[in-house]
This record gives C-alpha cells, structure tokens and sequence, in this order.
C-alpha cells in the first residue's frame, strides 16, 4: 500500500486529490496538512511513502518544507511531489534542488496523476527528458557550476558514464543498453553514485550532474 500526504493550503484542492487518491487499491491518503510547517510534522509522524506538496502556501512553502523533510535522516524513504498552478518555472528548479523527486502541474490527466504517485513510490524521477532539457536551458546554464573536481573524483568511470546517461533522461534499462551491461548493474552504478554525490534520488542527479559541469546543454 502506497502512503500518501497532502500538503496544500486550498481544502478543495486537498479534497479533489483525496478521492481520486482514495479510489484506488494500492493508495491510502494518511494525512493532510494546510502548511508547510504542518506537513513537515506529519511527514514525521506519518513516514508516507510520497509527500504531495503545493509550491505556495503560508507559514512555510513547499520548497522549505521539502528542503526540511529531505534534510531529515528519518525520512530518508520519504519521497517529495511538487504540486504548481505554474508549469515549468524557478520554483520547480528550486524544488528539485531542495530534494523533491518531481513536479506536477495540478491540471495534470487524473491518470498520469495516480502514475506518478506510483512512479515516486518506487523512488524513481519524475523528469521526462523533455522537462529536463527546459530546466538545464532555463535556470541551470544560468547559475554558475558547482565544483566539478570535487564532488566527481570519487566517482569510477563506469559511474560517471550513468551518471551522464541518467542526466539525458535514460532509464535503467536503456542505461544497461548504451553501457552494454545489465539492467541489475546499470542500477547498481547510479545507486553508488547517488549515495557518494550525497544526493536522494535520479531528480537530484541530473541537477547535479549539469550544475557540477560534467554534462552540459550542448552535449545531449
């Protein structure tokens, strides 16, 4: 069973998501909060699965609370969803850099809403390459690169190539295909590159990726 948590400032909103939510098998809405603040607190009483959060909201915001719930070593399996009136903008990009698994529009087809909350439950990125390639034009190629030396070096080749590979939106198993490996070891390399970069997930990843400088727009 999937746990989810809803975290938005608009009950008609929280409500909309709750009964789509509510009618399938494998989802249980555990909690809801009107704030960032009360989210973060109920995603550490709660231990949800997936953290469903709004970008705007009073008393602390979607990114904050989503920076706080990453930065916390007890909810490490807790994976973060934004949720923006938006599309594509700075907050999103900040979102991901705070440690959220993904983005979704609210207006988003009730199906691809339910496949996403399952995709975040696996802890799998929800970045289509396409939304990829927009947040490194749009905001990454604007700030300057983290220190590439430093937060690489630890990597093996074979990691840096997934890495590389994970940045262009590949999967695992179209990972193994370019690296000529199977789909078990291809996991394998991401995974140990996740855990010495110190990053949660594949979403962080690719924004490390491009921000360190080790793929960079005009090499997709």
């Amino acid at each position: 069973m999937i746990r989810v948590l809803l975290v938005d400032d608009q009950p008609l909103i929280r409500s909309g998501f709750r009964a789509l939510l509510g009618a399938e098998d494998d989802i249980e809405v555990v909690a809801e909060a009107g704030d960032g603040s009360q989210g973060v607190a109920l995603a550490q009483e709660h231990l949800p699965d997936v953290v469903l959060i709004d970008v705007r909201m009073p008393v602390l915001d979607g990114i904050e609370a989503t920076r706080r719930i990453a930065a916390d070593p007890a909810l490490d399996g807790v994976h973060v969803v934004v949720l923006t009136n938006y599309g594509l903008d700075e907050h999103v990009y900040d979102a991901l850099r705070a440690g959220a698994a993904g983005f979704l529009v609210k207006d988003v087809l009730p199906e691809d809403f339910l496949h996403a909350v399952r995709v975040a439950a696996r802890g799998d990125a929800l970045l289509a390459p396409s939304i990829t390639r927009k947040l490194i034009d749009r905001y990454v190629t604007q700030r300057p690169h983290r220190n590439a030396g430093a937060l690489l070096t630890a990597l093996t080749v074979r990691e840096r190539e997934a890495v590389t590979l994970v940045a262009q939106g590949l999967s695992n198993e179209e990972i193994a295909g370019q690296m000529v490996i199977s789909p078990v070891t291809a996991k394998t390399h991401v995974n140990r590159a996740m855990t010495k970069l110190h990053v949660r997930d594949r979403a962080q990843l690719v924004v490390l990726a491009y921000e360190s400088g080790l793929v960079t727009p005009s090499s997709r």
